[in-house]
């Protein structure tokens, strides 16, 4: 790899742990309606602020050994999960799009699903801040730059890429959202029980969007399949009612598609 390109990536690895600091916050505070720029970040146990030396992403965790200064409780491994996790996306996409606007797109889908990732896994809701306003800015982006997908294309043959672009985000939205709603819907009548949650339907048109319909529909199946092997697992590890145990599959949804940019074929 030539220096220039070494160069990007590690820039752009330093600015995912910083923007990994702050999707914490927002992973946080958003499902408390917290502000996410105010006040300054507080341990969430003792609520005492955290001096500026002691929020340097990763190394102030492994400095304190993964404690608060103040009052000695562990503030969580999942910090330095999201700061590495959000850095090793922003050094990867970058390292394959480049700074140009299709890898901020990549980077940005990448920070909506590890919030919603997250949140999901830890509070079961998926905020509309990310999932409708992770759609629009979908949708803005299937304007500025190519869906990934061939439908458009093959669909629309004498449209411009932009339209074709367009069709494969909105197709992409109708048939991840449409299908398993009513699915849902149809077995939550059955059973009597919620099959999928307001939020996952919320999530999916912003997947769809995004990824568009052939790559939405890998990632769907893919989501599926490991949250209902490791739910699964879980459920029978830890010796959990399945009908009463509440599987993340928002979280699930979200982990497959924030890595699908990395396999896709342009």
């Amino acid at each position: 790899m030539p220096l220039d390109a070494v160069f990007q990536v590690a820039v752009a690895a330093l600015v995912g742990l910083l923007i990994g600091s702050f999707l914490n916050v927002c992973i946080y505070r958003v499902p408390r309606d917290l502000s996410v720029v105010h006040p300054r970040s507080f341990c969430p146990e003792c609520g005492e602020p955290v001096a500026w030396y002691d929020n340097i992403p990763l190394v102030s965790y492994l400095r304190l050994k993964g404690k608060c200064r103040d009052c000695g409780k562990p503030v969580g491994i999942r910090y330095p999960l999201v700061e590495l996790t959000t850095a090793l996306f922003f050094a990867v996409s970058i390292g394959r799009f480049g700074w140009t606007l299709n890898g901020l797109k990549w980077c940005l889908f990448q920070c909506i699903m590890t919030v919603l990732f997250w949140v999901d896994l830890e509070e079961r809701i998926l905020p509309d801040e990310f999932t409708i306003g992770g759609s629009i800015v979908g949708f803005v982006f299937a304007f500025l730059t190519k869906v990934p997908g061939q439908m458009g294309e093959l669909i629309l043959p004498t449209a411009s890429p932009r339209y074709q672009s367009l069709f494969e985000a909105l197709g992409g939205a109708f048939l991840l959202t449409l299908p398993l709603a009513a699915a849902g819907l149809i077995w939550g009548r059955v059973t009597k029980r919620e099959a999928l949650g307001l939020g996952d339907i919320k999530l999916l048109p912003c997947i769809g969007l995004f990824l568009g319909i052939e790559i939405g529909i890998q990632t769907l199946l893919l989501g599926s399949f490991i949250g209902a092997v490791l739910g699964g697992v879980y459920i029978f590890i830890m010796k959990k009612q399945a009908r009463e145990y509440e599987l993340p599959l928002g979280s699930f949804y979200c982990g497959a598609a924030a890595v699908a940019p990395f396999f896709m074929k342009f």
